[in-house]
């Protein structure tokens, strides 16, 4: 076999795509109303295409337990005034701060492996790529692979793009937005990991002998990381240029212990939701409403910088 330097497509894919070239024989992942739904709105499919990669994920960056420096307030075993420790996310700004390493290498992973999707769909000619499905698999070691997997498309007009967009949503969703007027522009992830210290308060909220109550501690830690992870969503969102997203999924959550010392725990939340980043390609007065599951983030809109494949 071919040995590969990971640029292009891998060997095995690109033989793959020459098949399907050969052939004409073009494989789809659409459902019949999937299918029915995308030859509606003027595309017809192309071709299954995927992207991977297996990545090793060592170095996580040290998350900050809040009590590293005594910033936030004095000992809960000692006298003096006491504040409650801050939750520290990997969106904070610092570099290193909130396991931002691991988080960027989560990234890295997902657009990774997006790209390499795409990169099969441009052979192929595609315009872009619907009902696309995101895994990930813990492979040993530190050893993780990511893939994305969907159906490529391609307009039946004269016009195409250079640029083939991306999208989660199965193909009768995709022609009811352009039924709408809208579209889809990319396929967007926001991640956040979040470390909060459990204090003497969050502790004893949780002894044999406390009553049922809230984990005040734990309610703030869950709550900023879900929050962050919508705003890294927002901010990726407005980077590809579009003006809203739509989230086809609930928003993931994933809560453990951490040893952060001898005798010492901590919890760490990870949170990541996926969308749909979407434009409006057509304003007229009379435009039908906008779906409701369209979740507009941000502010003004921003200026689109994609056109219709129509």
């Amino acid at each position: 076999m071919t040995s590969w330097d990971g640029t292009g497509l891998p060997p095995a894919v690109q033989a793959r795509v020459d098949r399907a070239r050969d052939s004409g024989v073009r494989s789809s992942l659409l459902s019949v109303p999937g299918h029915v739904g995308i030859e509606s709105c003027g595309f017809t499919p192309v071709g299954e295409v995927m992207g991977c990669i297996v990545e090793y994920i060592g170095f996580q960056g040290y998350g900050g337990c809040g009590w590293y420096g005594g910033g936030y307030g004095a000992s809960p075993w000692g006298g003096g005034s006491y504040a409650s420790p801050p939750v520290v996310t990997s969106g904070s700004g610092s570099g290193w701060a909130g396991f931002a390493p691991y988080v960027n290498a989560l990234y890295h992973g997902w657009d990774t492996a997006l790209d390499r999707l795409l990169s099969e769909a441009r052979e192929l000619g595609a315009d872009g790529v619907v009902g696309i499905a995101l895994t990930e698999q813990h492979l040993g070691a530190g050893n993780r692979e990511f893939m994305a997997l969907g159906t490529a498309v391609r307009s039946t007009g004269r016009t195409h793009v250079a640029q083939p967009f991306t999208t989660s949503l199965a193909g009768q969703d995709v022609a009811k937005l352009f039924h709408s007027g809208w579209m889809p522009a990319a396929l967007v992830v926001g991640i956040s990991v979040a470390i909060r210290h459990d204090d003497y308060r969050t502790r004893a909220s949780q002894g044999a002998w406390a009553p049922n109550m809230e984990v005040d501690g734990f309610t703030e830690l869950v709550t900023a990381v879900r929050a962050d992870a919508r705003h890294q969503l927002e901010r990726r969102t407005a980077h590809v240029g579009a003006e809203g997203a739509i989230l086809d999924s609930p928003v993931r959550l994933a809560v453990h212990e951490l040893e952060a010392g001898e005798n010492h725990r901590d919890h760490v939340a990870e949170s990541s939701v996926l969308a749909s980043a979407i434009v409006r390609f057509q304003r007229r007065e009379t435009l039908p409403p906008v779906p409701g599951m369209v979740v507009m983030l941000g502010g003004e809109r921003t200026t689109t910088r994609r056109r219709t494949a129509r």
